[in-house]
C-alpha cells in the first residue's frame, strides 16, 4: 500500500500505519491532519475539439424554427428607426412578428452568399469583405 508502513504489534500481528510525511498523504489524496471536511470531486470538463460545438449549434439551429433574434430588442429597434420617420407610428404583433421573418430571412440569404464567396477565395473563415461582395452582387447597398 503506498503512503504506509507495515509493522508486528506485541502479538505478532502485521500492522498497516498510514506514514506520517506530507509527501504519503499526498500520494494517498488524504487530507492534511488538522484539516476537517469533505473533499470534493471535481468533475473534468469535456474538451471538444474546435468547430465541434459550433457544428452542433449550427445543426440545432437549421433544425429549429423559432426565431434567432429575440422578439424585444429587435420591436424596440423597429420601433426606434419607424419613430425617427413618423413619431405616431403604430405597429401590430403580426407586423412586427413578419418583419422579424423577413428579416432574418435577409440575414440567412445574404451570410450564404457571403460563404460561397468565402468558400471561392479557398478560406473557411467568412469575412466582412464577403458579405460586402454578396450585397454587391446582389444589387444591395
Amino acid at each position: 500500500m503506498v503512503g504506509s508502513s507495515s509493522g508486528v504489534n506485541s502479538a505478532g500481528a502485521t500492522v498497516v500505519r498510514p506514514m506520517a510525511t506530507k509527501a504519503a498523504r499526498k500520494q494517498v489524496g488524504q487530507l492534511p491532519e488538522g484539516v476537517e471536511g469533505v473533499r470534493k470531486s471535481v468533475a473534468k470538463r469535456r474538451k471538444y475539439r474546435p468547430g465541434t460545438v459550433a457544428l452542433r449549434e449550427i445543426h440545432r439551429l437549421q433544425k429549429s424554427t423559432e426565431s434567432v433574434i429575440p422578439k424585444l430588442p429587435f420591436q424596440r429597434l423597429v420601433r426606434e428607426v419607424a419613430r425617427a420617420e413618423n413619431p405616431d407610428a403604430r405597429f401590430s404583433s403580426l407586423a412586427l412578428c413578419a418583419l422579424q421573418e423577413a428579416a432574418e430571412a435577409y440575414i440567412v440569404s445574404v451570410l450564404d452568399d457571403a460563404n460561397l464567396a468565402c468558400i471561392h477565395a479557398k478560406r473557411v473563415t467568412l469575412m466582412a469583405k464577403d458579405v460586402a461582395l454578396a450585397k454587391r452582387i446582389r444589387g444591395d447597398f
